[in-house]
């Protein structure tokens, strides 16, 4: 048995051997300085970490290496936030102002029909930021409506940030307390966190700018799920496995996160060719793809960009983290590597944004 088994183990690390030459020639082609990712089919998980923490330095990015998720920290909080619906702490169309005031919104009659849905599925009609969130005036700058709420999708983070305020009064506890107990925590997650944690100093990835010139290391003091999240792509790939089959949600709930809550309309634009593909369930995007119906969502903190799409029908996902603002053009490119030849129409729909 062992002397059979030989020639196969053999071609596996051949195999996997190249995939770690071509993934490394990708990255210097698209002057991206280093990458984790992980193709999930069935039960079967495949991670690569390719590339440095520093492209002026030596150090090699590892599955261990902790980037930020930017963004995808957002998907982390819809998927918190429909857990606590399950017990009756937040119905997801009762106005958040109900629970709790938020003075940034203050003055603003349309702040009164904003719901944790509205937040979830982009049609606050909030701007994106209102701000630089990283600059010093960000945290009480004041918030105005661009448009009238539930009447089309704009992207906003500033939803995310008052949906987090809300859970944390409603809950009496901060966001990284709920995050570590309603996610990090069940999903083994020793690797993740909203704020900066000194563990993660010694394999932590620097990030780059279009130019390849290295940005640093952020360490965020304070937990902001719009775009604070430090994770490592096996850490999130648990979590985006238990995301699209439902596990750790009824299923009632489960389906909110498949099901098209609107069509991803975009306020003050015109219709795209890609907008018939792509639309919004609560909390992430869904697309239509020739490798079937996708859930996907992308992060993006300029120095850091990551995505993922899984395919429910086919049991079959991938996700990845650059520290590179450069990272998202290789989607297509890893989409069709790891899950094949085909459209994906995600990134035409973020290069139509």
């Amino acid at each position: 048995m062992k002397l059979l088994l030989l020639p196969f183990l053999l071609l596996l690390c051949r195999s996997a051997s190249a995939q770690q030459a071509e993934l490394t020639a990708l990255l210097a082609q698209r002057h991206v300085p280093g990458l984790q990712v992980v193709h999930t089919k069935g039960r079967q998980t495949t991670t690569y970490a390719v590339g440095r923490l520093r492209q002026d330095s030596t150090a090699a990015v590892t599955a261990e290496t902790v980037f930020q998720a930017a963004s995808l920290g957002k998907v982390v909080l819809a998927y918190l936030t429909l857990r606590l619906h399950e017990r009756g702490r937040l119905d997801l169309d009762r106005p958040l102002l109900s629970y709790a005031p938020y003075p940034r919104v203050q003055g603003q009659p349309r702040a009164a029909r904003v719901t944790a849905r509205m937040v979830l599925t982009h049609t606050t009609g909030l701007p994106n930021w209102a701000d630089n969130p990283l600059g010093p005036t960000w945290v009480a700058s004041p918030l105005a409506f661009r448009f009238a709420p539930d009447s089309c999708w704009n992207y906003s983070g500033e939803g995310f940030v008052w949906l987090q305020r809300t859970l944390e009064h409603v809950t009496g506890e901060p966001l990284e307390v709920l995050a570590q107990r309603e996610v990090f925590g069940p999903l083994k997650m020793g690797r993740s966190s909203f704020q900066w944690q000194p563990r993660f100093a010694a394999n932590a990835a620097s990030g780059h700018d279009k130019a390849g010139q290295p940005t640093g290391v952020r360490r965020f003091a304070a937990p902001y799920a719009a775009y604070s999240l430090l994770t490592t792509a096996p850490d999130y790939n648990r979590f985006l496995q238990a995301l699209y089959t439902g596990r750790g949600l009824k299923r009632p709930t489960a389906r909110l996160l498949t099901t098209a809550a609107n069509e991803a309309n975009r306020c003050g634009r015109p219709a795209g060719p890609t907008d018939p593909f792509v639309s919004w369930a609560v909390g992430v995007g869904l697309a239509t793809t020739s490798a079937g119906p996708a859930l996907w969502h992308w992060g993006d903190n300029d120095d850091f960009q990551g995505f993922f799409m899984a395919f429910p029908d086919r049991r079959e996902s991938l996700l990845f983290f650059t520290n590179s603002a450069n990272g998202l053009q290789l989607t297509d490119e890893l989409l069709r590597r790891f899950i094949g030849p085909g459209e994906f129409r995600a990134s035409e729909w973020l290069a139509e944004e």
